[in-house]
């Protein structure tokens, strides 16, 4: 099912807006649970849980983000609209 341009831009504010930052705070209570069951880590090992983690949001959502600065491509030309 492919979503129109519309639609895209609707859910992509609403995945900033809101699932970003729950998903931040899911991952640092995943951090802060590993620390709890194995000790607090190297500053290093949570970096590159974070930088993972980080990165990690952003591939099942490309399909959502991909073309929503661009102009709507089923929108008619400036030029007809009098």
């Amino acid at each position: 099912m492919a979503l129109s341009h519309k639609a895209k831009r609707r859910w992509s504010l609403f995945i900033l807006i809101f699932g970003v930052p729950i998903y931040i705070v899911m991952a640092v209570t995943l951090i802060d649970l590993l620390r709890d069951m194995m000790g607090r880590p190297s500053i290093w090992v949570e970096l590159g849980v974070f930088v993972v983690l980080g990165v990690l949001w952003a591939f099942p959502l490309k399909a959502v983000f991909k073309g929503v600065g661009q102009a709507d491509p089923n929108a008619p030309p400036e030029d007809e609209q009098h």
